[in-house]
């Protein structure tokens, strides 16, 4: 038996995607460990949200989303983060990460058609911080 479909009318698609990169840090004014040169695993997992499709019936392709992702991530891939700007001025925490891959996704995907509605960093595989504008 099939069952007519029909799109619906009101609601928004939000898609995820992620992209990673191993690079090191210090946190400057923590005390403890991470005080001390360390590295990570970095995990960067990216929302993007949109209410309307396009003739393909997508938000927007997720390889296009990525590819923006790994550019920003390629510049921090196998560093020592507290010498790459704006770490070099401002703390790399994880919070500054996801802010940092953010407001640079924004400047592609807030269109009025989709937007950059969260940015997931994760340190390892227990702890991870969500920025939301």
């Amino acid at each position: 038996m099939s069952t007519a479909y029909s799109l619906p009318s009101g609601g928004s698609y939000t898609l995820t995607t992620e992209v990673e990169f191993a690079a090191a840090h210090r946190l400057h004014g923590y005390d403890g460990n991470c005080a001390r040169l360390h590295g990570h695993n970095w995990r960067v997992v990216i929302e993007v949200t949109g209410q309307r499709l396009d003739q393909v019936g997508m938000v927007v392709d997720f390889k296009v989303i990525r590819a923006r992702a790994r550019e920003i991530a390629k510049e921090l891939d196998h560093a020592y983060l507290n010498e790459v700007p704006p770490f070099d001025t401002v703390n790399p925490t994880a919070e500054n990460l996801a802010a940092y891959f953010h407001q640079a996704l924004a400047t592609t995907f807030d269109t009025e058609a989709y937007r950059v509605s969260a940015v997931t960093v994760w340190e390892n595989a227990r702890s991870a911080v969500t920025f939301r504008p």
